[in-house]
């Protein structure tokens, strides 16, 4: 005859073994899920960086067109006072770099003001990917966005006071060096303001720094405006493509001049990284 009636060891086995199994269905529901890996840093800069072209394209054209007549404009001027000689170079290197200055310093601190001022960042700060790589894309961005205006400003200034224009092609160096040194600074300006209206002044007062310190030749400056161009992250881009100019340029002083440029680019983006950090898990 079959009993039944459970046995000893079934009554005893049978409620733990639901309850261990209650608890692991527990476990697993209230388990954290395993997140994604983050982001390395390059594709997240290519990334970023194609976000804020795009976005820049339709935006930036009137400002960039507006920035590349103001130079031409400030060159025309400077040609009834100016004839010719390290003036006339320093004018053109000047106004050309002004749209770098323009764009990268003036632009992207009002950009930076605006996200925390609107709490853009929060977005910002919620994707997987570094901080590095989003002032990084967004600089590189603006400074490539400057290239066009750049480029015409040089050949209109060589024809207007007739420099030569052989050795345009440091170009190539001056204007991502000048613009990372530039972009850092105005990324900078715009992070640590505390209020979008600061930033937004203290991008004009850089571009003004820009125009002034860097337009007007070195010679003609007085001894403390002639050290605060020296601390201006412009001035070695304007010094190297100034010296382009010449017949015979001497090409280890203008490397030393873009090398300069590019310990200033990384500092300055570095505090921008870090201004990045800072503003964000505010």
């Amino acid at each position: 005859m079959t009993s039944i009636v459970p046995t000893e060891s079934a009554k005893m086995t049978g409620p733990k073994v639901r309850t261990s199994a209650v608890r692991t269905g527990r476990a697993a529901r209230t388990a954290p899920a395993v997140l994604a890996p983050r982001a390395r840093l390059l594709p997240s800069l290519a990334a970023v960086y194609r976000a804020q072209l795009s976005r820049a394209r339709v935006a930036r054209i009137p400002l960039l067109f507006v920035a590349t007549f103001q130079s031409i404009g400030i060159m025309v001027l400077m040609r009834g006072v100016v004839d010719g000689g390290a003036e006339a170079r320093a004018v053109v290197a000047g106004s050309s770099v002004l749209v770098v200055a323009f764009v990268a310093l003036n632009l992207l601190a009002q950009y930076f003001g605006r996200l925390r001022a609107d709490g853009g960042l929060d977005h910002y700060a919620t994707l997987p990917v570094p901080p590095a790589a989003v002032v990084l894309g967004a600089a590189g961005a603006y400074a490539s966005f400057t290239v066009p205006g750049t480029i015409v400003t040089a050949v209109a200034g060589s024809v207007l006071f007739g420099l030569p224009m052989t050795h345009l092609w440091v170009l190539v160096a001056v204007i991502p060096l000048s613009g990372a040194a530039l972009s850092g600074l105005g990324a900078a300006l715009g992070l640590l303001a505390p209020r979008q209206e600061l930033a937004t002044l203290l991008g004009q007062l850089g571009m003004s720094a820009a125009l002034l310190l860097g337009v007007l030749p070195a010679e003609r400056l007085p001894g403390p405006v002639g050290w605060a161009r020296d601390l201006l992250p412009s001035t070695y881009g304007v010094e190297a493509l100034s010296r382009s100019f010449d017949a015979h340029p001497d090409w280890a002083v203008v490397g030393l001049d873009l090398a300069v440029c590019a310990a200033v680019g990384v500092l300055s983006l570095a505090v921008a990284t870090w201004a990045y950090r800072r503003a964000a898990v505010r």
